[in-house]
Order: C-alpha cells, then structure tokens, then sequence
C-alpha cells in the first residue's frame, strides 16, 4: 500500500531533527563559522591600509561570507557542470574566490575598496582557509568524505526522482544491494614492499582486512616488459603482447611510439581492444592508460580528455572548498617537503640518488591532485551504480622512481593511498551497490644507482661506440646491404642506431632496415656491437635472433628456445622466471632488433636503469616483476600462478562473471576470439593467395 503523505512529512521532518544529524551540522557550522572568523581577522589585519574593525563587524562579515556562499556556490556549481573539461578545472580555480570577494564588497562596514584590492584578499582568506582546515583535519579524511557523501547522496536523489521513485529527500539513501566491483590499482607497489608496511603496521586498512581474514594477499608474476602500459594491455585487454616497452619505435612507419603520450596511445588502443575488455559491460576507467572497453572512461590516456558535463564529481571537486583548492595548497607543501627530502639526502649521502628537481616537483602535487580527483570520481560513480570501476592511483610510483621504492617518502605515499583504501571504505554505505573491493599493481620497482652514474656514460654513447668501424680498416658498406634495403620503407629522421629505455630494458633497432635483423646481418652492419655490448660491465644480457633467440653473457650464451647454455648461464642472476619472461617477449610486437638488461647485483638485487632513475621498472631484475593482488578471501585463483597481466584479465573477468557482471561467461569470450581469430587468419591466407594468383598471372602475361 502507498503510504499516506501525512506519515511521509512525518519522516522527513524525523529525519531532518534527528538527534545525530542535528549535531553533526550544528559543529559544521560552528567549525565553518569560527574558521571563517579566523581567517577573515588575519587577512584582514595583513591588508595594509584596512581600517580596524571591532570582532562584532567581522562577525557580521561571517554572517555575510555564509549567505553569499548560500546563494553563489550553487550557481557555481551548475557552471561548472556546464563547462565541463577544461572549464570545470578553470571556473572550480576561482569559484571559492570569488565567493569570498563578492562578501568582502558587500561589506557594510566597507573596509576594503577597489576590486584588485578584494581579490586579492579573497584569494589571501581562501589559501589561509585551507590551511587550517588541513590542520583541523591533520591525518584523517573526515572533510573529504563529508563532502563526497553529500555529493553521492544527491546524485542518488538525483537518480530516484528521475526513475519517478519516491525517496525522502532528506533520508539518506539506502545502500544498494545488487554486487558491484571495484579494482584499485596501486601503481608500482610490488609484493614484498606491500607485505613489509603491512607487517610494520604502517597501512591500517590493508592490514586490517589482512587480519580480519576478509582479503588475502598474494603476488603476481609480471614478466617482461615490467610498465604500466604493457600490464595494462593486458590487465584491461588480455593483450600484453602489443607493447613491448614504454617506448618502441615502428619500423613499418618511422614513428617513436611513447605509451604515456595521449596520441601515441590512441593510436595503440585499438590494436588492443576486441569489445570484451575487462570493463565492456557498462564499467568505468578511470585514470589508466587504456580504457578496457569501458563505457565510461576518465583521465584515460587513450582517451586523452578531461571529465565532461556529466562528470559530476569532477565538477563538484573543482568547486568545493574542500577539493581543488585544498589540493592546491596541500600541493605546495608536497613542493616544500619535496625540496626539504631532497637536501637530506644530499646532506647524508644517501646511495643511490638522482636528482630530484625539475620537472618531478611539478609531479609530485600533480599526483596528489590527481588521487584526490579519483577518488572523488569513484564515490560518483559508486553512487550512480556503475557494476565495476578500474582506476589506477600513481602517487608511490612517482615518487618510488625518484626516491627509491622502499625510502621513507615513498612509504609515506603508500601510506596516504592506504588511507584513500579506508576513505572508499567510508563512503560504502552511500552506494547504489555492494561493492567488493580488490587492490593490484601493475608492477613493482627495482633500485639502484643508473647506468650513467655507475660507468660515467650513457647507454647511447656505449651503442655509439661499439658501432664505429674499426679505424684500421674501415670497410665500405656491401653493395648487398643497400640492395636488401626496402624502397618503400619510410625514410626517418631517426639515428641509423637508435636505443629506446624504459628502466633497464632497452631496445636497439637498426632504423635502415624494415624488418627485424638476425645476428649475422647485425654482425655484418656493426661488427663489434654485439660483443662490445655483451662484455660490458652494465649489460647483462643481450638477446638477438640468431636461429632463434638467445640471451648473450659476458662469458656464455643461453639459447631460448630450448634451455642449451653455452659457458656461464647468463640468465641465472634474473631468477627462475627470466627464460620464460624473455622468450615470451620475443614475441611481442615491433621488437628491437637487439634487446638489452642491464645487469643486476647478485647480492642486493639492484639494477642499473637506463634512465635517470634510482627506483625504476621496465626489464628484469630485482621486485619490479613482482606485483601483488589482495582480493576477497572466499574468491580462488583458477589461473594457476598468475604468471603474466593476461592470466590477471581472465581471473578478474571470471570473478566479474560470477558476480553476475558479465554478459558473457568467460568460456563464450574465448570461443568468440577464436572464432574472431580464425576470420582474421582465413582473411589473411586469402589475401596472400590473391596476391600470389596476381603475381603469378602477371608473370605469365610478361
């Protein structure tokens, strides 16, 4: 039966004077009243030339403060939402600025003349507001999930009236009961590092559901390449073996490909994406690289656009005085920190160190921010019921590269997404479903002093010098080399040798030729380079084709294919998994012609990375192929041992199915790709046939 509207005021007006919420907004308000007092006396009294008032005139201003923000904020807001992209994060910069100069003009009392003199007292009162609301809120989240509840809720309201449900509006919404799945993907956190900070007792929600026995933890093998881009192909697509590093060059275009860049990886997506990625049925990317076929995708490289219209929560973020503008203090705090880091490890000559100025103290409140971001688009998208959300949190790898994986500051940054754990936590109850939770990473890191800093050159230079024809004799290029050469191959500007990083994996590509070279032909073009390279002390391995694959020591040769080692192994300092890793990654697409590790220090396990990077990940060596996975305690692995991003798709696609979250069971998609696969291979076959027929006729005419 309906019920009655007389019994449904009566609710609402329970519920609006129910003891709890009366005194939850009764400190809100005192606290938002007596930090506005504060901060309004002490810019006020920085001003120069600002009259003197008495604590009744800047009381009345409190009063004014709040009725503007009454009326401003939600006009704001809905200007934001307008604007989307790029005007959101413009219009959310100045929104609480300008609610602050607005009251500061109406001031009766008329204490501040002239708009630049307003403004930038505004802009004085917003910063010192944020800071205190920092200190009030020192090591909790409380604010941010305050405003990310109230934000949830009303997207729910939002929802039911729009669906023509009848929902109190001043009831907070029940919690959804239909499964849903979040996947928070902790970039570059491996195993061993994880399991230390939980056993320290440094990462209380981790820990906590550790040892309550709702999740387990285990590790993953990562293979090679060892990069967000590459695990992600996988994670998101099953299709790790379209990338072969961070960066690759293609020989059929001339073109250096950087995964990050957001034209490079739009190129790269559909190459990886069949429609059965891991987030097809209605999911949410948020802040990846790809987009698994998620309907939704947010800060997704691929994708490579700001939150629009219907982002809400971007919107929300931007305008409130708790989100942009508390990043952007906080911010310049990560700067100082940063700066203060820094100069200890100069002082106490901590080894290995890089440099940890330029572009990196942009990145580390650039991250900050962007985690805040994410986790404001989680809690809209748990609060609109979005069935699984995929959403990667970068803060400890941007900081891990530069400090080192296991240093203070990257556990500090550990820390801080543990917190964000226990803030999605937090914000459960408001959700449109019962979301389980699963954490990963994509890969660990590995530390140690870099190639440069260890033998005072870089790889380049190294490649540059073992390719110089020997001065005694400098033979003339063969007339064969020329003719073997493609004349449709695109001419490039690239070197003739050019050596691609990413952490200590590097891939050298001989750019004149279109096709992968074997070692006879490398030999014969550079007959140095391939022994120059192998006896060096930074190189541990380098693995060429030559009837077939094989990883070159210093002093032996271990033959991929099948396990035939000559002299010394040159793979045992790289652990049980380095033949499978390398031989799986010969089959990856665009190869270098050479592939490089660096070597690894049998002791600690440091590797010397190709870049300027004291904590790095790409090749092998060390933790960075060991990730890490803490799922739900009743849900088992059916995928063996993990081994490799794609065998993480299918478990976390059979998980999704049995939580009724897939259109299609596992075994469907399986039987869908091969069927995809045997069109394309039938199609291919017939294409070379055709060919062959035209050719042969065209000879038969001459």
């Amino acid at each position: 039966m309906p019920v009655p509207a007389t019994r449904n005021r009566r609710q609402e007006l329970r519920a609006l004077f129910a003891w709890p919420r009366v005194i939850d907004r009764t400190r809100a308000v005192i606290r938002s009243a007596a930090t506005t007092f504060v901060v309004l006396t002490f810019t006020l009294w920085l001003m120069p030339g600002v009259r003197s008032t008495d604590v009744i005139d800047t009381m009345g201003l409190v009063v004014l403060v709040a009725a503007v923000g009454a009326v401003l904020r939600p006009l704001l807001l809905a200007g934001v939402v307008a604007l989307g992209g790029w005007g959101a994060m413009l219009l959310g910069v100045v929104a609480q600025v300008i609610v602050m100069a607005v009251a500061l003009e109406l001031d009766p009392s008329k204490r501040l003349s002239g708009w630049p003199t307003v403004g930038v007292a505004a802009l004085l009162a917003v910063v010192c507001a944020a800071i205190l609301d920092w200190m009030f809120d020192s090591g909790t989240e409380d604010t941010f999930v305050k405003e990310a509840r109230r934000l949830m809720r009303g997207i729910r309201r939002r929802q039911a009236r729009q669906a023509g449900g009848r929902l109190v509006t001043l009831r907070r919404p029940q919690a959804g009961t239909e499964p849903g799945l979040l996947m928070i993907q902790l970039d570059g956190v491996s195993e061993p590092v994880l399991r230390w900070a939980v056993r320290a007792g440094n990462l209380p929600t981790i820990g906590r559901w550790l040892r309550a026995g709702t999740h387990v933890m285990r590790g993953w093998h990562t293979g090679l390449p060892s990069t967000t881009p590459a695990s992600q192909a996988g994670i998101l697509h099953g299709a790790s073996r379209q990338i072969p590093g961070f960066r690759w060059f293609e020989k059929e275009t001339g073109r250096l490909m950087v995964s990050n860049r957001p034209r490079d990886a739009a190129m790269i997506e559909p190459r990886l994406s069949d429609g059965r990625g891991l987030l097809r049925d209605g999911g949410v990317s948020i802040g990846n690289a790809f987009s698994g076929d998620a309907a939704i995708s947010l800060l997704t490289v691929s994708h490579a656009a700001l939150p629009g219209r219907s982002a809400r929560g971007w919107a929300a973020f931007m305008a409130s005085p708790f989100g942009f503008t508390r990043a952007l203090v906080l911010g310049v705090g990560e700067v100082i920190t940063e700066l203060h880091q820094a100069r200890l490890q100069r002082r106490r000559n901590l080894q290995p160190r890089v440099s940890r100025s330029g572009a990196f103290l942009a990145l580390r409140p650039a991250s900050m921010l962007l985690r805040d971001v994410n986790v404001s688009l989680i809690a809209e998208q748990m609060a609109r019921g979005a069935p699984a959300v995929y959403c990667d949190l970068v803060d400890y790898d941007e900081v891990a590269h530069h400090a080192g994986p296991a240093r203070p500051e990257s556990m500090r940054q550990l820390e801080s997404l543990d917190r964000m754990l226990g803030v999605l936590e937090r914000l459960a109850p408001e959700a449109a479903r019962r979301y389980r939770i699963v954490i990963l990473s994509d890969h660990g890191q590995s530390q140690g002093a870099t190639f440069r800093q260890r033998h005072g050159e870089t790889l380049e230079q190294v490649v540059e010098r073992f390719s110089q024809p020997d001065q005694a004799e400098a033979p003339a290029a063969p007339a064969e080399t020329e003719a073997t050469q493609d004349p449709d191959f695109p001419s490039s500007p690239v070197a003739p040798l050019l050596v691609v990083s990413s952490g200590n994996l590097a891939l050298i590509y001989l750019t004149r030729f279109p096709e992968r070279l074997g070692r006879d032909r490398i030999d014969h073009e550079y007959p140095q380079l391939i022994a120059g390279l192998a006896g060096h002390p930074g190189v541990g391995l380098v693995i060429v084709d030559d009837n077939g694959p094989v990883a070159v020591g210093a002093a032996g040769r271990h033959r991929l294919a099948d396990g035939t080692v000559e002299g010394v192994d040159p793979l045992l300092p790289y652990g049980p998994h380095a033949r499978a890793d390398l031989l799986r990654h010969q089959q990856a697409a665009h190869i270098g012609d050479l592939v490089l590790i660096s070597s690894v220090d049998p002791v600690t396990d440091e590797v010397a990375a190709f870049e300027e990077l004291v904590g790095s990940h790409g090749g092998l060596g060390g933790w960075q192929t060991e990730a890490m996975l803490v799922h739900p305690a009743e849900w088992q692995i059916t995928h063996g041992d993990l081994e490799g991003p794609d065998a993480v798709h299918r478990q976390l696609v059979e998980w999704l199915d049995r939580l009724g979250l897939r259109t299609q069971t596992p075994v469907e998609d399986e039987l869908e790709a091969g069927g995809h696969l045997a069109v394309e291979q039938f199609t291919q076959a017939t294409r070379e046939h055709d060919g062959a027929a035209a050719r042969l006729s065209s000879s038969r005419d001459r």
